[in-house]
């Protein structure tokens, strides 16, 4: 195949999205499937000299708020997407077979419904050249999107609509790069691999979804492959659809005293930790959620915060303000009501209140001679290759409401570094318990007297 086009990938490991921006040969860039944060976006096309004249997606998207009419307000990006009931911002809508001339290339809308009904994929061609394909959330490298984000009575059919929307995929030559958007790290997906992109006949060859026999093996095969997924999901496919709101500027995070986030939290306000582990363990705001910000801040803000509750934000002087207020936006959460100024100095410094404290250590001093109760909150996959016997397993996005299952007396908190187990423990001293303590590491931190097993049988209880 003749070379390729000037494409670049940029990938936002957290939510494990790539966002393309292609060079269109006449000044312009089109961006496919863009998040809210389109900071490294516009970096990456002001870098290059580039005007952002086209702005599209391949679904509606559940993982994170699009950035389509951030683009078209801010920029004058002309905006593609599948075609779907009425939208509240102007959007160019495409079918099976539409054509959009961008530049020196020709979009060719591909229906590929099962990870959305109205999902497409988009063919690039250039002088009737195809030069590859954009997947979206249909085939992906090793994978394909699942299929339960829409309803529990659609997740079979848009299923077996995907077995077919793979093999319509399969229709092309075996040379054509597949440029997917959901990878390795995203919820809606199952990969666990590093690549990012594929070819159609590296899928074709290696896929297993498209190795199995027939339509049945593959829907049995694509369920058994779905885990759980956090509840902002079902909200943001229909905020995307009726357009989010327009940020501009960077969102920001207005100075609280002390006081006022007091009074903040006396009208049922929410405080989130944004600082590391042993930051939060050795004092912090009481009824604080620990959600440290690193890669995957957005996806557990999300899942852990509640979107219709104020949120204050405290965190550490070395923290960039905007890059928290960014990653929150990114999944819905455009305007926090601010920060604790001066972060914990600040609290203390104003005699605001008392602060709460965790006990945090490796294995063999949280677990002692009390043999205290173990749980482990992390993803069922990752519990069933490898856990403590006897660990009771609950997962962190579960466990506001699963907590009558926690069992009683001491308590050690534990995931796979410590991060999720802290934010666990930060939910169990919020609902009263006390005699928790969180593991500064995993399941191979753990004593050798009580080596590992791997399966789902926890050996007390899940």
């Amino acid at each position: 195949m003749a070379t390729g086009p000037a494409l670049t990938p940029i990938i936002d490991e957290g939510l494990g999205n790539s966002t393309y921006l292609l060079e269109l040969g006449d000044g312009g860039a089109l961006v496919l499937d863009p998040e809210r944060d389109l900071r490294q976006v516009r970096a990456e096309a002001h870098r290059r000299g580039l005007t952002i004249t086209h702005a599209v997606e391949t679904h509606l998207h559940a993982d994170f708020v699009s950035g389509v009419r951030e683009l078209a307000e801010t920029e004058g990006a002309r905006v593609l997407a599948p075609e779907v009931s009425p939208r509240g911002f102007a959007v160019t809508g495409l079918t099976d077979g539409d054509t959009v001339r961008a530049g020196s290339f020709t979009l060719r809308a591909l229906a590929t419904p099962g990870h959305s009904p109205e999902h497409l994929a988009l063919l690039l061609e250039e002088d009737g050249r195809l030069l590859g394909v954009f997947t979206g959330g249909s085939l992906m490298v090793g994978t394909a999107g699942r299929t339960d984000l829409v309803s529990p009575d659609r997740t079979v059919p848009l299923a077996r609509a995907q077995y077919r929307s793979l093999q319509r995929l399969m229709e092309l030559p075996d040379d054509t790069p597949v440029w997917p958007t959901h990878g390795a790290g995203s919820f809606c997906s199952s990969a666990d691999g590093g690549e990012r992109t594929s070819t159609i006949g590296r899928e074709r060859a290696t896929n297993p979804l498209l190795r199995v026999d027939g339509e049945d093996a593959f829907v049995e095969a694509l369920l058994a492959s779905m885990g759980t997924f956090p509840d902002y999901f079902l909200r943001l496919a229909d905020v995307n659809q009726h357009g989010p709101a327009v940020l501009g500027d960077s969102p920001s995070l207005t100075p609280l005293t002390a006081t006022e986030v007091q009074d903040l939290l006396s009208a049922n306000a929410q405080v989130v930790d944004v600082r590391g582990i042993a930051d939060f363990a050795a004092g912090h705001v009481p009824g604080a959620t620990s959600i440290p910000l690193r890669t995957v801040f957005a996806t557990w803000f999300g899942w852990l915060v509640e979107p219709d509750r104020p949120v204050v934000i405290v965190r550490a002087p070395d923290q960039s303000p905007e890059d928290i207020a960014w990653e929150a936006a990114k999944v819905g959460f455009d305007t926090l009501a601010g920060e604790l100024e001066g972060g914990m100095s600040g609290w203390l410094d104003h005699d605001a209140g008392a602060t709460a404290t965790v006990a945090l250590g490796r294995a063999e001093e949280l677990a002692g001679e009390s043999r205290a109760a173990v749980l482990d909150v992390r993803q069922g996959a990752e519990f069933d290759s490898g856990h403590v016997p006897g660990a009771h397993h609950i997962e962190l996005g579960a466990l506001e409401e699963d907590l009558a299952r926690v069992p009683h007396g001491p308590l050690v908190v534990m995931c796979g570094h410590g991060e999720r187990a802290m934010g666990a423990a930060s939910i169990l001293l919020r609902a009263g318990r006390t005699g928790v303590g969180v593991l500064a590491g995993g399941p191979s931190d753990w004593p050798a007297d009580r080596p590992v097993v791997s399966g789902g049988d926890s050996g007390e209880g899940e």
